[in-house]
């Protein structure tokens, strides 16, 4: 008989019970503030600069006139109305990296009967066909990888991340053909005497139409995924396929139809970013939001409200760095890193929500027969 000793870990990580909704925010506010005194110790030391200084300009640059905070607001609504696509394909563990792609396909949708149609029919039909065009589009898009994954089982990470390649190109070859003028590589803005194709104003505001219709489908998809039969089997699919095929749901029908649905949301975005936001196409127009609403959305745990919030965080530290650096002169990336470091802790705190660290009480020696 030999006795060898197994000594026991220093610490050991466990799956968490779910936290109040109290203490989970405690800890994520505690993630942002740990996170801005980092910040503000490497802007003191790199920079020379007053940290205090540095965070009201961020929110300068995000609230600091009329005018930026309905930028920002319409820069959140863009962000947020592609997420709402994502979360429910995230939600059922279909990993959906297509959400650029698809944007780019209603903005190609919308911009093609905005350019062929406009002046040629009024102005309320034209924006119906190209809202039509659009989220058809979108969900074609959308409908390609989830055909594969439903039938052949492929890997729907790398599909649809490569569709969004094909899409640039589609966007790309198109401009050359209704580039204006001929040899500029660019549309410029569609319809600028005219207006056709232009979503109307309300007031004065020009972005407000899209917020409120953003606004709209967040509740409008809060509802689909908390009170529906379709969300619950959503939910299902997620946890566990087999189990769903167990219960009776046709998991099949189910990926298609959310893709659809995640697809038509997304050209929908398009839709907006051509007629109520830019009047022009560009193979950069989304921005990579597509990626961006992931983060977006896992970080809202795929709660179409609690999206609002963390939208609202992602578009503030994106418009923050931006004018850090024109302020104070700063490379561009110097803002980033502050934004990135931000997000660092903010994502990193997520592990202290899921999971806990269980230290060793005693130092105990355990006796194995071999």
């Amino acid at each position: 008989m030999n006795n060898s000793l197994s000594k026991v870990p220093l610490f050991h990580i466990t799956r968490r019970k779910e936290l109040p909704w109290y203490r989970a925010w405690l800890i994520r506010v505690i993630a942002v503030i740990m996170g801005l005194i980092l910040c503000g110790i490497i802007t003191m030391f790199l920079v020379k600069i007053n940290p205090l200084d540095v965070y009201k300009t961020m929110l300068s640059g995000a609230f600091g006139t009329s005018r930026r905070i309905w930028v920002t607001a319409q820069n959140m609504a863009i962000l947020l109305g592609i997420s709402l696509a994502l979360a429910p394909a995230f939600k059922m563990r279909f990993w959906n990296l297509g959400g650029d792609g698809q944007t780019l396909m209603g903005v190609l949708g919308a911009t093609t009967p905005m350019i062929l149609l406009g002046g040629k029919v009024p102005n309320i039909i034209l924006i119906l066909i190209m809202l039509v065009c659009a989220v058809v589009a979108g969900a074609i898009w959308a409908l390609i990888p989830a055909a594969f994954k439903a039938r052949w089982n492929t890997n729907e990470t790398l599909f649809t991340l490569m569709m969004n390649y094909v899409a640039i190109q589609l966007v790309s070859f198109f401009v050359v053909v209704w580039e204006n003028p001929k040899g500029a590589s660019k549309i410029g803005i569609i319809n600028q005497d005219t207006m056709a194709g232009w979503l109307p104003q309300i007031g004065n505001n020009q972005y407000l139409l899209n917020i409120l219709i953003v606004l709209v489908l967040t509740v409008a998809i809060y509802i689909y995924m908390r009170y529906t039969k379709h969300g619950y089997e959503i939910s299902v699919v997620g946890e566990s396929e087999p189990t769903a095929r167990y219960v009776g749901i046709k998991v099949k029908r189910v990926i298609l139809r959310t893709m659809l649905l995640s697809g038509a949301i997304c050209g929908l975005v398009g839709f907006l970013l051509v007629s109520g936001t830019s009047h022009t196409m560009t193979t950069t127009i989304v921005n990579g939001r597509g990626f961006t609403g992931v983060m977006v959305a896992w970080l809202a745990k795929f709660n179409p409200i609690f999206m609002i919030l963390t939208s609202l965080l992602l578009v503030f530290l994106s418009r923050g760095a931006s004018e850090i650096s024109t302020i104070y002169g700063l490379n561009d990336s110097f803002g980033s890193i502050l934004a990135g470091i931000l997000l660092f802790f903010i994502i990193g705190c997520e592990f202290f929500l899921n999971y806990q660290i269980a230290l060793k009480k005693t130092r105990k020696e355990v006796k194995i027969d071999a």
